[in-house]
Formats: structure tokens, sequence, C-alpha cells
């Protein structure tokens, strides 16, 4: 019978496990005080807790005596949950109580305090008193191991280290890894929270608690084929414009958080603006992955992750290929332990906030803003010849981009790259290099985008320590990955100084001259370096992946400045043999180191009164009116740069760049005002994505996206209107 008791109260594990997810929950650790570290609930406190079922043995007898007769009247639709909330109890009372017992229900104690600190030690006698054939024995280990489980979660501060789970056969089960991923499920983004276990990959949703949506036994998890991932559904990018308008919503939203903790605004309203931005920043992480993760369970479905970075989609396919080396058995489980398993992912996982600006304390580093400068020198440690390179990705708005590429050093075990790139940083806290093999095979490829997929030979992570890096002096470091060690340099440039425009002293040459001065000079209408290096970006890089976005190797970039600056004869045959990002950048440093920006420090107000006007008519002919205000120098320059620009974004299918992404990365470049004039408009040196520079990105945006604007026709027009702004 006692077995008959005990194979019920397992079997009805739903009720089971609800009922004592209910008595644990008043024993969670409530938060602590300001003037202590230890949680507000003592231990004299908890003793109180389940002190009526203080004697084990009292209560076991009880509880049969009492069931017995009950289970001779069992039917079909009675289970021992429905007989456990009608279970009456003679307990002792409280310490402090007159009755030395009372009546009490099962489910009564629910909700009253008990001691329960005698409980786990009771349990272990009791076992040891079974005999270990006796039939009870091996439902009581399992029923203390899942006491165990349950009791060692109730106060986080006990065991502040744990990383583990008891399995069913008393074995270790080690959370290995866990993070948020982006999951594709019935053509919806799903954030999920996944665990990797010893033994077995768990995905979760988390609402109060965590609840399984699926798990894989490592033993049956695979790889899908190359042929399986093409024959499964295929997943579309989420429109740029639609996550740079997102990126745009978050700044404007912090700078205003900003604002009211500096005039000691009230709280409701930092709230309020601080729960928008998490809404806005978490669109944002849902919808910006694109790489896909695939994985299958041989014995069922696939599941599709998107992910931001392929350093992350490494470090998830190598954590799960080095398990798998292990000899792993299949198993199912049962709802009991995956409901013990998905409970204790609350106290296991290391990952406890979703990673956006807004989960942040006020105390923690926003990061940096400005440009990060960093030379790629050498590697060391292949062990055979290879084709290599090095990508290059900073962390920006909680999820990680790649921001620059080295060439392919080709046949070595030690390439010697001295690649210097200037990454813009948003934000940024962290580095990461990776280092890849080029693969020439066209068999080899990616049925997700249509690309060959290079194989990653190593890879590391940095932490960006302003402390270090914030000199002006280069910092030198080694990433070891794998045995492969990379040597690299770097320094910081805060926004407020990368951003100076200085005229150049020399007015001999083009970078820092008035555009006017350089044209007259040339006898021309467009600069001539702006007309080679759109000539060259159009015959073999509009098809590039990232143009205009990648970052150039500084180096070459500043070889080609000398040689426009000194109008060189051998232009030409350089430019052919230089990477095209260095040329894009070349043609990007122009701009930026024009004396005044292209579209001037005189009509700058005027540029971002009228882009922020919401009459669709009256905004039409302000904007125009402003471009007739402009000299024909920059107006003929400006219209040029367009329609080139407009050619680029037709390549986006291939080259990933819309309008928007265009109009992100020339904007400032084209209207940020010099420096006299910048202290007035700049609200921050700490935040690139000011109002401001948001709204540059618009004024160009907007101009892209009208239709074809002819420099006789407007000037045609200019004698209908004003130039007076």
């Amino acid at each position: 019978m006692r077995k008959l008791v005990l194979s019920g109260f397992l079997a009805s594990e739903e009720i089971y496990i609800n009922q004592l997810e209910a008595l644990l929950l008043p024993m969670k650790p409530l938060k602590a005080t300001a003037t202590t570290s230890q949680p507000v609930l003592t231990i004299q406190q908890i003793e109180t807790i389940f002190y009526k079922i203080q004697d084990i043995y009292e209560i076991h007898k009880e509880f049969y005596d009492n069931l017995c007769p009950k289970v001779q009247q069992w039917d079909s639709h009675v289970t021992m949950g429905h007989l456990f909330q009608k279970l009456e109890l003679k307990v002792k009372g409280p310490k402090d109580s007159k009755d030395s017992h009372t009546s009490v229900t099962m489910e009564g104690t629910l909700g009253n305090g008990l001691d329960c600190s005698h409980l786990p030690l009771s349990g272990f006698d009791l076992l040891k008193h079974t005999p270990v054939d006796h039939p009870d024995y091996p439902l009581l280990q399992d029923a203390l191991r899942i006491s165990q489980n349950f009791l060692s979660s109730i106060n986080e501060d006990i065991d502040p280290r744990r990383t583990a789970v008891t399995t069913p056969k008393g074995e270790t089960r080690q959370l290995v890894k866990d993070g948020f991923l982006v999951e594709v499920s019935e053509s919806s983004r799903k954030l999920r929270h996944v665990f990797l276990f010893t033994d077995v990959l768990l995905c979760a949703k988390k609402h109060q608690q965590y609840d399984c949506k699926w798990y894989i036994p490592l033993a049956d998890l695979v790889f899908p084929s190359p042929e399986e991932s093409e024959a499964s559904p295929q997943v579309h990018p989420f429109p740029d414009h639609e996550l740079e308008d997102m990126k745009m919503k978050i700044s404007a939203l912090k700078s205003e958080i900003q604002k009211e903790k500096a005039n000691k605004g009230q709280s409701r309203a930092i709230e309020r603006l601080k729960k928008k931005m998490f809404e806005n920043e978490f669109l944002l992480l849902l919808n910006s992955p694109t790489i896909p993760f695939r994985i299958h369970n041989r014995n069922g479905k696939s599941y599709l992750f998107l992910l931001s970075s392929d350093y992350e989609r490494s470090e998830w396919r190598e954590a799960i290929q080095k398990l798998q080396k292990k000899d792993l058995q299949a198993f199912v489980l049962s709802s009991v332990e995956l409901q013990v398993l998905t409970g204790s992912c609350f106290k296991l996982r290391t990952v406890h906030n979703i990673p956006v600006t807004s989960n942040k304390d006020d105390d923690e580093s926003p990061g940096l803003y400005g440009f990060l400068h960093v030379i790629v020198h050498s590697a060391k440690g292949f062990k055979q010849s290879a084709n290599l390179y090095c990508t290059l990705e900073v962390d920006s708005f909680g999820y990680f981009v790649s921001k620059a590429k080295t060439r392919v050093f080709r046949d070595t075990t030690e390439p010697k790259w001295d690649e210097e790139f200037e990454i813009e940083l948003e934000g940024s806290q962290s580095l990461r290099i990776l280092c890849y093999e080029k693969c020439y095979d066209k068999t080899k490829v990616n049925k997700d985008n249509n690309e060959i997929v290079d194989k990653i030979m190593g890879k590391g992570q940095i932490q960006l320590d302003p402390q270090t890096v914030e000199t002006k002096n280069w910092h030198t470091d080694v990433i070891e990955m794998n045995g492969i060690k990379v040597e690299f340099s770097m320094k910081f440039t805060s926004r407020d100084m990368s951003l100076k425009r200085t005229p150049s002293k020399k007015q001999t040459g083009v970078f820092g001259v008035k555009i006017s001065v350089v044209t007259k000079r040339e006898r021309s209408k467009v600069p001539y370096i702006v007309r080679q290096c759109v000539e060259e970006v159009e015959k073999r890089g509009i098809e590039e992946v990232g143009i205009y976005r990648i970052s150039g190797v500084a180096t070459d970039i500043q070889a080609l400045k000398a040689v426009f600056d000194a109008n060189n004869k051998d232009i030409l045959l350089m430019l052919s043999d230089m990477d095209i990002n260095a040329i894009a950048g070349t043609l990007k440093l122009y701009f930026r180191e024009l004396p005044e920006p292209l579209l001037t420090d005189r009509l700058y107000p005027a540029f971002m009164e009228g882009i922020a006007l919401s009459d669709p008519a009256a905004k039409e002919n302000c904007m125009m009116h402003l471009l007739r205000s402009l000299p024909d120098p920059n107006l003929i320059t400006f219209l040029f740069l367009l329609e080139h620009l407009k050619r680029v974004a037709e390549k986006e299918p291939v080259n990933k760049m819309s309008l928007h992404n265009l109009a992100t990365v020339f904007g400032p470049t084209l209207l940020r005002p010099s420096e006299v004039e910048s202290k007035a408009h700049l609200t921050s040196a700490a935040d690139i994505w000011s109002h401001d520079v948001m709204a540059q990105v618009q004024v160009l945006l907007y101009y892209l996206q009208h239709p074809p604007i002819s420099f006789a026709e407007l000037k045609r027009n200019t004698l209908y209107f004003s130039t007076d702004v």
C-alpha cells in the first residue's frame, strides 16, 4: 500500500510540483537592505517555516493512516493530488503556541509558516532505516532528490557558485553555457534563453519563472548538412531603415533620460522613458540578428536561431561539439525531471538580463563613444600554410557588428598584415578578433546567403578598458586563440576630438582645403578626388558587401591621401591596385576633413529646421530652397555624390547597403558643422547618436529618397525664389 501511495504521489507530478513551488515561494530571499549585505529573511524566520511538520515519522504515519481508507474509494478521475488536498494531519504547533498539537489539512499547510530545518535530515533518516531491497527505497530516493533540488534554491546566498543539478541517476548535470538567442518559430522571431548542459540543450521562455519550449539530448543533436539547410525555410532580414529608426528612437530617449536626471525630474517620468527605451531596445535586439544557426534533433524537428555575430555562432557550435565527444546516451526526461531541470535554470543561469542599455545600473560604464584605431600586426601558431585574414567586431546597442577586415595573406603560417583600421564605437565595451582561412571552393556555399563559407581558425575577445585605451600612445596586446597568437595595437580618440575639422595649412593639396579653391584650381565642377574614387567604386566595388560601412586599411587611406595631395601622376595606377574599402575610406575622409561641411556652416541651422517640418509641401519647398542656396561647387558635388549613392543602394541585395545605411555613413560627414560651430550643436561627446546626428542622417536620407534633382532645374527655379536664408 505504501508503494502504491508513493507511486501515485510521484505520478501526480504537475499538481505536486505546483503545490511544492507554492510552498517554497515564501522562503525566497528578500532584497538586502541598504545597511547590510545579508538577506532580510533571517535564519530564525526560516526555522519557523514548516515547524508543524517537525516530526517526520509522525507525519509519515498520519499520512498513511488517513490516506489508506480513501484509496479504496478511488476511481479513474481521482489522483493523488485530489486526496492530498483533503488530508488532515495532527502536527505540533508553533514554539510560542499553547496547544501542543493541532489539526490542519495538507492544503492548509501550503499557506502557513512551517519549520523545515529538520526535513532533509529526517528524509535521510527515513531512507537509512528503509531496507535497500524494499520497494519504497528507489521511490524515497527520487522524492529526496527532488526535495533537495528545490530546497537548495531557497536562498541564493547559501550557494552562490552552484552550477549543476542532479540527474535521476544521481549524476551531476553541469551548466556549460547560457545566453539569450533569437529563435525563428512559426515564421516569427522569439527571444529565448538557451541553456547548454553537459548532456542536453534546453530552450526556455521566461515569464516569472522559466518555461521549457523544447530540449534536445546532445546525443540526438546534429548540425544540418548544406542540403538540409537548403530545404529549410529561408529567413528574410529586417529592413535596415527600420533598424536605424529604432536606434534613433533609443538615442533620443537616452538623451531625454539624461536631461530629466540633470534637471532632477520626477522618477515616474524617468521610469516611463526607460520603459519606452527598453521596448525599442528589445525590438532592435530581436530584429537585428541575421546569421543563421540551425540545429536538428535526429528524432524530431529542426530549430533555427539567428545571431548577430559569427563569433557567437562559432562559440555555441564549438561548445556543443566538445561535449559530444564524450560518451553520451540518448534519454527522455519525465515531466517531473523536466520541471526540476527547468526550475534549476533560474538558479544556475550566468546571464541574468537581456543585454540592453536600459537594464544597466546608473553606475555601470556606458561604454566608449568615438573612434578606436586598431593595427592588426601579425599572427603565429598555425600548423600548416593557409590563406589567412582577420575580421574585427565591436558591440553596439547590445549586439556585435563586424567593422573591419584585413586583406588575405596567402599561403603562409605567419601572416604579417600590419594594417590599421579606424572603427566607430557606439557605447562599445568589447573588441573581438576572428581569424579565418579563406576558402575558394565554390562547393562550400552557405545556402542562407549564397556566400562561400570560410573556416574560423581562432577567435578572441578583450574588454575595452577606458583607462587603457584612452591614451595618446598606442597600446600593444596579444590575443591567444586555439594555440594561435594575434598581435595588435590600439588607441582611442573621443568623439569631440575625432570630429574636429582642421583646415590645411597648405593650400596646394586637396584635403582640408575649401572645395571652391580646389575646383577653381582644377578648373572642374567636381573635385578630381571625388570623381576618381566614385568611378573606381562603381567599377569594382559597387557589389562589395558593406561598401562605405566596412573600414579600409588606415595606412592605405593615408597613402592615397598623400598621393592626391601631391597630385602624383601614378594616382590611377595606384587606385587600380588598391583595396576598394581603402578607396571608399579615402572619399569619406576627404569630406570629413573639409574645413567646413559640404552643405556649409551657414545653412546648417536651416537644414535642421527644414527636416523637422511636418507639412510635406512646406518641407519640400524648404529643402529645395536650401539646395539652391548652396555655392555652385558644393551643390554640383553634392548632386554628383547623391546619384552615386543611389546607384550603390540599387545593389542592396548584394552589397547590403540601403539608402538608410548610406545616409547613416555620410550624413554627419556632409553636414556636421566645423569645430567653432559644433559647440553649439553637439549635445554630448559621449552620445554619438545625439539629436543633431540623427537629424543629419535624416537630411541626407530625404534627398536620397527624393526623385532625381537636376542642377539646371534648381537654378532655373532660382529666378522665382529669394536665395536669402
